[in-house]
């Protein structure tokens, strides 16, 4: 399905977020209360942890990841790595649940064959946010971003190709799953100071499931 079809079902739950890039509104929505049980076993084997940017910033954000990689950052800098640092064993493998999710909503997206190598799952408590950045520490860019969203609602911020480029404002609620590639795959974006709450099934948190193709 090509970009041009997906604007065309705006109405229908899929939200145009720029060329290549779309919001599937409630596409995770009755997989939420599985997916938050495979976060939970992942993180009683590769905890939570607030990273260390290269420039010394502790992230707001607390940080585990399943699959063949992960993603870290400290003093060395923002990497993929095959070992979890906190434990010095192998990431915790993807869950099947994660990797179907991600394949079918890329596949709606218009990107088939994905098959992400990374999840990085970012845990948000009121307060916490995520500046805007680009997705570029993979070896390539040909495949896309997936990203679902679990738990409190969030405002995700999604910009343009250089920093100073004008963000615009999406909601995102629980289910919702954003996937940008090919024209827009390395655009700026990040997510909003989050909000106080409590969500019934991941109480006072917001989750973020990111996949990637790391190489």
């Amino acid at each position: 399905m090509g970009t041009g079809d997906l604007f065309a079902e705006f109405d229908q739950g899929i939200m145009p977020l720029a060329e290549g890039g779309v919001i599937l509104r409630g596409f995770a929505l009755d997989e939420v209360t599985g997916l938050f049980a495979d976060i939970l076993d992942i993180a009683s084997r590769s905890p939570f942890r607030h990273m260390t940017t290269p420039g010394g910033y502790r992230m707001s954000v607390a940080i585990t990841n399943c699959g063949d990689y992960g993603w870290i950052t400290d003093r060395r800098g923002y990497r993929y790595e095959a070992i979890d640092p906190a434990t010095s064993k192998s990431w915790p493998a993807m869950p099947s649940s994660f990797l179907a999710l991600a394949q079918r909503a890329a596949d709606m997206a218009g990107f088939p064959d994905f098959w992400p190598t990374c999840c990085l799952v970012n845990r948000y408590e009121p307060g916490a946010k995520l500046s805007l950045h680009q997705d570029k520490d993979e070896a390539d860019f040909a495949a896309p971003i997936v990203s679902v969203s679990l738990g409190l609602p969030a405002t995700f911020l999604f910009g343009g190709a250089r920093r100073n480029d004008k963000a615009r404002r999406f909601p995102l609620n629980s289910g919702d799953v954003a996937v940008w590639g090919g024209a827009s795959r390395l655009h700026f974006h990040g997510v909003d100071t989050l909000a106080g709450g409590t969500d019934s099934l991941t109480g006072p948190y917001r989750f973020n499931l990111t996949f990637r193709k790391v190489r």
